[in-house]
């Protein structure tokens, strides 16, 4: 299986499954698709969503699971150890939700300036599949950097749906959520001492699993789950996790959350029917990422003193905010939070988030694309390389326990 641990496959799975979802909603299947996706499994332990919730909120939590651990990886070992270029990925995904949330309010009417957050969002699994195809060649700090921008931007995503959008906060959920994240970590830290325990293995997992049910419970989104249990594992047990989930989060959970997300029916609407939400949109997802992300990054890599040997260049910048630009998912859902009233606007907006997301993927695609072909191989380029030897070597000593 170490095929399906190379990003560039796992990558070009994901968008073959985006473009296959696409395809189908907007074929005689379409509509049996969307009930599908609609349709609701018989409740348990207190959980009812539809077929897709399933997908959305719980298999992607694992894949934020996987992504978490290698951005503590990348913080404490990798291109981000060093703090102060541990925070310019902060501070660029602040500059990234800005200046869409300011491009978007100076381009609709007052009355419509509520649905600023829909350009906010980073699709981060669009995003680093795009880079995994076309960007080889690029310094490992690029994908880190991208990698760390859009987890934190996900995390303020969670954060602006918590509080613009969910009605009914449940404090109790979140307070026991808090609680069994510290178990999580105590648990990681007796995984170090008896690695290879069984019972460790099947505690730490039921934390894990416990605690995406209590965050669901909340009311916030639950793929924050994973992104905290992802954070707080020690490292034995983390990468034990990324080593065996890593097939599973290629292979089928990252394929099957692009068909489900990407199966949108394009709405058949005149262009001269569209309100300002559809132009904003298109404009603020790509445009306004672009701007937010490259300024910010460039002031905060300043303004923290980088060396100059560890500065990301402009061009590298412009890249990630350019693939920063793919906002999809996130976007559709806080489209639908923000327009929820309002069909006809809900309609709008969908079309602004895919035109807007297909233009961040063909520039931004076309431009890494670009710049990894003008780019000779390096060491970085080994990294892939090394990290599949260390997987073949995880595999030789514990696959046997």
């Amino acid at each position: 299986m170490t095929w399906i641990r190379n990003s560039q496959v796992a990558a070009a799975l994901l968008l073959a499954a985006a473009v296959i979802g696409l395809v189908v909603a907007n074929t005689p299947l379409g509509p049996g698709l969307d009930d599908l996706k609609h349709w609701h499994p018989t409740p348990f332990g207190g959980v009812d969503l539809s077929a897709a919730h399933w997908v959305t909120d719980g298999l992607l939590a694992v894949f934020f699971l996987v992504a978490a651990i290698e951005l503590r990886y990348e913080l404490t070992q990798g291109e981000l150890a060093d703090r102060r270029k541990a925070l310019v990925p902060a501070i660029a995904a602040v500059g990234g939700v800005v200046a869409p949330a300011l491009l978007f309010v100076a381009l609709v009417p007052r009355e419509l300036a509520g649905g600023w957050p829909i350009p906010t969002a980073t699709d981060i699994a669009f995003a680093l599949g795009v880079l995994a195809i076309v960007g080889k060649r690029l310094p490992v700090a690029v994908r880190a950097l991208l990698l760390a921008l859009a987890v934190i931007d996900d995390l303020i995503a969670i954060g602006l749906i918590a509080i613009l959008f969910t009605t009914s906060l449940q404090v109790w959920a979140l307070v026991a959520a808090a609680a069994t994240v510290v178990v999580v970590w105590a648990l990681g830290r007796a995984y170090r001492t008896r690695r290879g325990s069984w019972p460790l293995r099947i505690a730490i997992a039921a934390a894990c699993i416990a605690l995406w049910w209590l965050v669901l419970q909340s009311g916030v989104h639950a793929t924050i789950a994973g992104v905290a249990a992802g954070l707080v594992l020690a490292p034995a047990p983390a990468e034990a996790a990324r080593h065996r989930l890593e097939p599973i989060v290629n292979g089928a959970i990252l394929p099957l959350f692009a068909f489900v997300s990407a199966s949108v029916m394009i709405p058949q609407v005149p262009l001269g029917a569209l309100s300002p939400i559809f132009l904003a949109i298109a404009i603020a997802l790509p445009v306004g990422k672009l701007v937010g992300i490259t300024l910010a990054g460039w002031l905060g890599q300043i303004a923290l003193r980088t060396p100059k040997a560890d500065r990301l260049g402009l061009g590298d910048l412009v890249t990630v905010a350019l693939l920063g630009g793919i906002g999809f998912t996130v976007s559709l859902l806080m489209n639908e939070l923000a327009h929820r009233s309002a069909e006809e606007l809900i309609v709008d907006g969908t079309l602004g988030v895919l035109v807007g997301s297909l233009v961040a993927v063909l520039v931004g695609g076309t431009v890494t694309a670009i710049r990894s072909a003008r780019r000779a191989p390096d060491d970085d380029d080994d990294r892939a390389a090394r990290r599949a030897a260390d997987d073949a070597e995880y595999s030789r000593r514990y696959d046997g326990e």
